[in-house]
């Protein structure tokens, strides 16, 4: 670290390294492919899963390169008119010339005569190949010449994937504005500055750009697939950890150039004081996202792929580009509140908590003077430095406070659920969602779900058989022949992808299974079957990575602090939080957002984020106190590290929550789901659980906190004043 810190603030080395980055990232950006995310991803199950089997064995059927898009129309529950039903006919003539079997499209009536259903027979390579221009002229087939109040909506395999698709349409442009705009508004109000935020906020944009090029560059050759939602992701992660780096770095550089007239000294001890910090918490999460590696679910394989690269990216921006453009630009840039270094700065009192939330704001602004017993005037204590001392009068008290606190947030673990149905995954009324709904109501709920039994052709008729007589199952029916094999078509009675319609497949399977024989080769796939497939491997993958990323955390804490029961401690909290935060959005997302359940993978992401990233503002905390405490002792170094980090891990947090709400902007409950789980954790972690929760544990623990470390000595402060006066600065 000294070495780079000598690099990045040397006169000549600032200059030369931000002109290396620049014909680096240009030459990257110019050779490097743009990518091309997919906007609907195929299923990411492993091979293993009978879900996946039956895809793979469909290709040698006649029918394996088909689809459906489903037609419906209604007037909003009212009964269909003899002019509607013309109207209908004539939709179902034009939509068949576009079918690739015409004789197949006929109109259905629901049996209330509420609503009537199309089901047209299309080409998947053709739909595959143009989503979004097969839907429009399917609608517009469906919608030419409609009586007034007959409305026509798309669903089936075609609609929904046309309604995803529209969902990341521009995703990554909406992301990335609204990210911009919110990072860069908190910046501003953090630093109170016109001026210094453009830089971390250039840098880390730069980032993003590129570690988005690297990202895709690498996939292919890799064998990921980086769809929108990844892409997504990948840029909220990138800047809230890039701007959290930033904000930890550019503070501490302000404290520096308080106490030294060189700014490029400043920016030396600066980069070796906070270096090892920002290097160790970037570290872990980059770790911890690499853990998906692991998994079996090929989305998650990907997220942790991309997102790692990009962690990487944004330390290594952060660690050599952001200093050398701080120190070029001077300090001026922290104009109007430029800090300066006066001669008697070795001497003079400083409250840290002064603006610490903010790293631009002047240094005088929190320093004041009252009387003390012997009648000398000196500093006021700071916000943050009082907290810590009321913190360390009442640490058991404080400890079981935030502990109870965290518990009561716990109690909405109670309606913890997992799984949506296809029309719970998209926010908003999007037309294949208001078409199953009416499919819902009007005719069986599993009319355009596909769920494919795979038989040995001389058992086929006992599966038929068998699944008939399974609870949930409306229909099954023998179809084509391929390779020893018959397809039977099944229709279930749940909604696609519901909870029930994943209960009725795990009963087909059993049923199948016992039944013996040939029977009992049969596998099941299609789309209920991949969805609850994907859920179960989701489970697997949370139950395999979360012991992995606590036993990387756990390894990262002690080797950095060398201690063992510090680790234990910090990871005890950061559980708690995370659990905290899952019972508090669960219990939103139920009663005030009407989501009835989690998205599969939100629990592990959320799990992944959450332990990663407050992971880090506990390294930014315990790092400083670690320092503090070969000077102080241990529970009067806390008491200063909290001054000294406290503002500025807070705005850090605030920052990272706004960053993650982001997703929300979105129509994907899967991302809101993520966005909101996160914010809410990591405020709940900023604010409460590394704000007095962590230090009471500390005061509560003493020394044995850093065991086997040897206890530090004892407040080598004693003759210059007791431990409750206000904190003196550091040179």
């Amino acid at each position: 670290m000294r070495a780079l810190a000598r690099l990045v603030s040397g006169h000549r080395t600032a200059w030369a390294v931000l002109g290396g980055t620049l014909v680096v990232v240009a030459l990257l950006l110019a050779l490097l492919p743009s990518g091309d995310d997919e906007a609907f991803p195929p299923s990411g199950l492993p091979d293993s899963s009978e879900a996946a089997q039956v895809t793979a064995l469909l290709d040698e059927f006649p029918s394996a390169d088909a689809t459906v898009g489903i037609l419906v129309w209604s007037r909003g529950g009212a009964q269909l008119s003899s002019a509607d039903l013309a109207a209908v006919d004539t939709a179902a003539s034009a939509l068949a010339e576009q079918s690739t079997t015409p004789q197949a499209v006929r109109p259905q009536l629901s049996d209330d005569g509420s609503a009537a259903l199309v089901a047209v027979p299309l080409s998947a390579a053709d739909v595959e190949a143009d989503v979004s221009g097969t839907a429009t002229s399917l609608r517009e087939a469906a919608s030419a010449g409609l009586p007034d109040g007959l409305s026509a909506y798309l669903t089936g395999p075609v609609g929904f994937q046309d309604d995803v698709s529209n969902a990341f349409a521009g995703a990554d442009f909406r992301l990335l504005l609204v990210t911009v705009v919110v990072v860069a508004v908190l910046l501003i109000v953090t630093y109170r500055s016109p001026v210094l935020w453009i830089v971390p906020l250039v840098v880390v944009g730069v980032a993003d750009f590129l570690a988005g090029r690297v990202v895709a560059a690498l996939a292919e050759p890799f064998g990921v697939t980086v769809d929108a939602s990844i892409s997504g992701i990948l840029s909220v992660l990138v800047f809230g950890a890039g701007t959290n780096y930033a904000l930890l770095l550019v503070a501490r550089y302000r404290e520096e150039l308080l106490s030294r007239p060189d700014r490029h000294e400043a920016m030396r001890t600066a980069v070796r004081s906070a270096g090892p910090a920002i290097a160790a918490s970037g570290g872990t999460v980059a770790l911890s996202l690499a853990t998906l590696l692991l998994a079996e679910l090929s989305g998650n394989r990907a997220l942790g792929f991309a997102c790692a690269i990009g962690v990487v990216v944004a330390i290594a921006f952060a660690l050599v580009v952001l200093p050398a453009a701080l120190v070029v630009c001077g300090r001026g840039l922290f104009w109007p509140f430029v800090p300066r270094a006066s001669s008697s700065s070795s001497s003079s009192a400083f409250s840290s908590s002064s603006s610490a939330s903010s790293a631009s704001a002047s240094a005088s602004s929190s320093i004041g003077t009252d009387t003390g017993d012997a009648g000398h005037a000196r500093p006021r204590q700071g916000f943050w430095e009082r907290l810590g001392r009321g913190v360390q009068r009442r640490p058991g008290r404080v400890a079981v406070a935030a502990v109870a606190g965290i518990g009561v947030l716990c109690l909405g673990l109670g309606g913890y659920a997992v799984g949506l149905s296809q029309t719970d995954q998209l926010l908003g009324d999007p037309d294949s969602v208001t078409a199953q709904r009416i499919v819902d109501d009007s005719f069986s709920a599993g009319l355009t779900s596909q769920t494919i039994v795979l038989a040995p052709t001389t058992a086929a008729a006992d599966v038929v058989r068998v699944a008939e007589g399974v609870d949930g199952v409306a229909s099954a029916a023998a179809g084509e022949q391929a390779d020893g094999l018959t397809r039977v078509d099944v229709q279930l009675d749940a909604e696609p992808e519901s909870d029930e319609a994943s209960t009725t497949v795990q009963a087909l399977r059993d049923a199948l299974h016992d039944d013996g024989g040939a029977v009992a080769d049969a596998l099941v796939g299609g789309t209920d079957a991949t969805a609850y497939d994907e859920r179960t491997a989701a489970s697997h993958d949370l139950g395999l990575i979360a012991p992995v990323i606590l036993a990387i955390v756990f390894a990262i804490l002690a080797v950095l602090l060398r201690s063992l029961v510090a680790p234990v401690l910090l990871i005890a909290s950061v559980l708690a939080t995370f659990a905290a935060s899952l019972g508090a959005a669960t219990w939103l997302f139920t009663h005030l957002l009407g989501f009835p359940a989690l998205d599969t993978s939100v629990t592990l992401y959320a799990f992944l984020f959450l332990v990663a990233l407050g992971v880090d503002y506990n390294i930014f905390l315990t790092t400083r106190a670690k320092e503090e405490r070969l000077r102080h002792g241990t529970r009067e170094g806390m008491v200063r590290a909290l001054s000294s980090t406290g503002a500025v891990i807070t705005s850090a947090g605030v920052l990272l929550a706004a960053v993650f709400a982001v997703l929300g902007v979105l129509p994907v409950v899967a991302l809101t789901q993520v966005g909101v789980i996160v914010c809410i954790g990591v405020l709940l972690d900023t604010l409460v659980v590394r704000t007095v929760l962590v230090p009471a544990l500390v005061f509560l623990t003493g020394d044995a906190f850093w065991w086997p470390s040897r206890p530090a000595r004892r407040d080598l402060a004693r003759g210059r004043g007791s431990t409750s006066e206000p904190l003196q600065r550091r040179i």
